[in-house]
């Protein structure tokens, strides 16, 4: 692997960590699985493009991602007050987005900005390591600290704990007259907030938007938190958060190699599911190993 196709799998995977990072909202704090990610991922995609195109790149990062978290408050909404299964709430959410995504990008399947400005711009050829320019990478870097940072503190506060508290046990946070039904919207708008940035960065980092990009976006996302977990470890919630940055960007890496050895582009999805299914069973089979260990080790 060359240099630059390992910094190019660095700087994806530092992309994905973000949409991570906001999956682990729902996934891992809510304990609650959100599919509307597959649809407001393209929502932050098709924002972005649009004002990139406009010439105003910032602003497309905000309004995708609030576009994200509208997205995120309606599939709330439809599971707190329709009471209507997380997982459906999530599909029918997505459903909808499909056509409004389509709209938002002008009734076009891809929005191509090659040449106009984004916010990658201010730090291309800045900063090298040897010949490979390294300034999106830097950006990136910078964008996911803080997002980690700013997680890790809100997570900390009394609304960030109640958060955490209805994931763990809702019937006990109701009996402490919390509102379970702001919490579980909450988390599913800042869940999807977080994601449709993610989209919106990812179309300004390609300078370009499809709309056909965010299908697989839950499975990527689980991949990296459980790659994550499983390397890294989930103790503590700064820990947790750093084992999801550090797992999608492993899982950029793993996909690179995979290609390098000659993995068709068809196969992505396949190679997904396989790696998760892979990453959940490891603690299932850590214990058997330990066991075929002691047993073996007498003889």
């Amino acid at each position: 692997m060359t240099l630059s196709t390992l910094l190019g799998s660095i700087e994806l995977g530092l992309i994905f960590a973000i949409l991570s990072l906001g999956l682990f909202i729902a996934f891992r704090i809510l304990d609650l699985p959100d599919l509307t990610v597959d649809g407001s991922f393209v929502t932050g995609l098709a924002y972005s493009a649009i004002w990139s195109v406009a010439k105003n790149p910032a602003m497309g990062l905000l309004m995708g991602a609030l576009g994200g978290m509208i997205a995120g408050i309606v599939t709330g909404i439809l599971h707190t007050k329709l009471k209507i299964h997380a997982i459906l709430a999530g599909i029918l959410t997505m459903t909808g987005l499909y056509s409004i995504n389509l709209f938002v990008m002008g009734d076009k399947p891809s929005v191509f900005f090659y040449g106009e400005k984004t916010v990658f711009t201010p730090f291309e050829g800045k900063f090298f390591i040897g010949t490979t320019d390294i300034g999106k990478l830097i950006l990136l870097f910078i964008i996911v600290v803080v997002l980690v940072a700013a997680l890790k503190l809100f997570l900390m506060t009394q609304v960030g704990l109640s958060l955490r508290a209805t994931g763990d046990n809702e019937a006990m946070v109701r009996s402490s007259s919390i509102n379970t039904d702001a919490m579980k919207i909450l988390g599913f708008a800042l869940c999807n907030l977080i994601v449709a940035f993610s989209g919106a960065i990812y179309a300004q980092y390609n300078m370009t938007a499809t709309h056909g990009v965010g299908t697989g976006m839950l499975v990527l996302g689980l991949a990296s938190i459980i790659i994550g977990e499983t390397v890294i470890g989930k103790r503590g919630i700064l820990r947790h958060l750093i084992a999801v940055v550090v797992g999608a960007i492993i899982y950029r890496i793993m996909l690179a190699v995979a290609f390098g050895f000659g993995l068709p582009a068809i196969y992505l999805k396949l190679f997904s599911a396989v790696i998760v299914v892979i990453a959940i069973s490891i603690p299932l089979i850590k214990p058997t190993i330990a066991r075929w260990r002691k047993i073996h080790a007498g003889n």
